[in-house]
């Protein structure tokens, strides 16, 4: 079973149309609303394998419980925490060439009570599983080391951590050594303080965040691939897309893939990159079910080309 925890879930609504003219009255192609937040989309790509999943969340107002009753429509177990302030909700707008314009609210500010409430949730809730996925922001209210106490209760339950999380929240648990991250490449270099240009300055990097308490770093580079750095070895995959619909979640689903072949070494890599794949062509934050998968199109080795220039920009996946 793979728990989740999301400290700042959304309510998604994402609009395709077919050009961004800004003060514009514009006509949607299609819509779709859906659950979202880093570890709500894991929970979800998790369900879709068809793998046990509970999903821990604070949830408050309309939009709180309308995420509760779309995660329990997809197969994913909701543990929540009652807030008083009301879950927030974000706003994309797809063209379709694949620009994605995202708007993304604050959210509500936790208490004190609230915040304590959440972490002892997550704990009773820890010893059924095999992975803890703490994902996202963290919400106002909550300090910066908030995923490092996480990362330790976790641990004393028994658990296995993937972290995806980045700025001050991911330099303060790295102390609680989780056992996998998942920065993309922005997160990457901010976390180490330099720009990473080559593929070999993101192994670097990875190296780097692995002296300072990170078990296994998995890096995702959106088009030019993924990287996987362990103490196993040093793992660098790619996966053919055809057309990229929607990048939202892809990550997450990434993520998700990656559990659910064992969270560790290259077989693990290749399920992370078949499930973001599949992830960015489809429609919204849509999560990939086994039809969507192209394992065919994945490709994994040890033979790191250290001299490629990474994309300025590229999808998460």
């Amino acid at each position: 079973m793979i728990l989740t925890v999301t400290p700042n879930p959304s309510l998604d609504r994402t609009y395709e149309v077919p050009a961004l003219d800004r003060g514009a009255v514009l006509r949607a192609t299609a819509e779709r609303v859906d659950p979202g937040g880093k570890g709500v989309n894991v929970s979800r790509a998790v369900a879709a394998a068809g793998v046990r999943t509970t999903a821990v969340l604070p949830l408050g107002g309309a939009p709180g419980t309308l995420i509760a009753a779309l995660l329990g429509a997809q197969g994913v177990d909701v543990t929540a925490v009652s807030i008083t302030g009301q879950t927030r909700s974000n706003i994309s707008v797809a063209e379709p060439d694949g620009t994605l314009t995202k708007i993304n609210a604050a959210g509500p500010e936790l208490s004190e009570a609230e915040s304590g409430l959440l972490l002892d949730t997550v704990r009773t809730c820890a010893g059924g599983a095999d992975w803890i996925a703490c994902c996202g922001s963290l919400p106002r209210g909550l300090a910066p080391e908030w995923y490092a106490d996480l990362v330790t209760r976790a641990h004393e339950a028994g658990a296995r951590i993937a972290l995806d999380t980045s700025g001050p929240a991911l330099t303060a648990a790295l102390r609680a050594r989780p056992d996998v991250i998942k920065p993309n490449a922005e997160e990457l270099a901010a976390a180490v303080g330099r720009p990473l240009p080559t593929l070999g300055d993101v192994v670097k990097a990875a190296e780097e965040l692995r002296d300072l308490g990170a078990g296994a770093v998995l890096a995702s580079l959106g088009a030019d691939g993924q990287l996987l750095v362990s103490a196993e070895g040093t793992y660098y995959g790619t996966a053919a897309v055809s057309a990229v619909r929607s990048d939202v979640g892809a990550g997450d689903a990434s993520l998700a893939g990656f559990l659910i072949a064992g969270g560790a070494g290259p077989e693990a890599l290749a399920s992370a990159l078949a499930h973001g794949a599949a992830a960015v062509q489809l429609p919204g934050s849509a999560m990939p079910t086994p039809a969507d998968l192209r394992p065919d199109a994945v490709r994994v080795t040890q033979d790191i080309p250290l001299d490629l220039p990474l994309s300025e920009r590229s999808d998460e996946r």
